[in-house]
């Protein structure tokens, strides 16, 4: 089973998350789910999105892979994530592009720079 990392009140991040764990996070007190995987990867939750709504979260999936991270892109998903109600779990297959993701929204958020941001993220191996 994939560890749940909190990140901060806000916001979490797990590679991808099983039925059960779908049902902790609901449980958990959390608001919506953002999963960032793409449509043709291996090893998705069925019908996830259906799921998720079932239990009262938002879903949102926003298709994302860590070597297309940019400054428009991250933009996009900044908004996003502004948007979705809060705890948030952010979610794709590992956790990497996950993490990589939610310390760039930080970053953003505290006024750093995206190529600063982006930079030490690459620095730390996230992509």
């Amino acid at each position: 089973m994939n560890i749940i990392r909190e990140i901060n009140d806000e916001l979490a991040i797990a590679g991808q998350i099983t039925l059960d764990q779908l049902q902790q996070i609901a449980n958990g007190g959390y608001k919506s789910v953002l999963n960032l995987r793409l449509p043709d990867e291996t090893g998705l939750l069925a019908n996830e999105q259906e799921k998720t709504e079932l239990l009262g979260l938002y879903y949102v999936n926003f298709p994302t892979q860590s070597e297309y991270i940019n400054h428009q892109g991250m933009l996009q998903i900044y908004q996003v994530i502004n948007k979705l109600p809060k705890p948030t779990l952010i979610h794709c297959d590992n956790s990497i592009r996950s993490a990589a993701i939610v310390f760039l929204y930080i970053a953003l958020k505290q006024g750093i720079s995206f190529e600063k941001a982006l930079q030490k993220i690459i620095n730390i191996g996230l992509i």
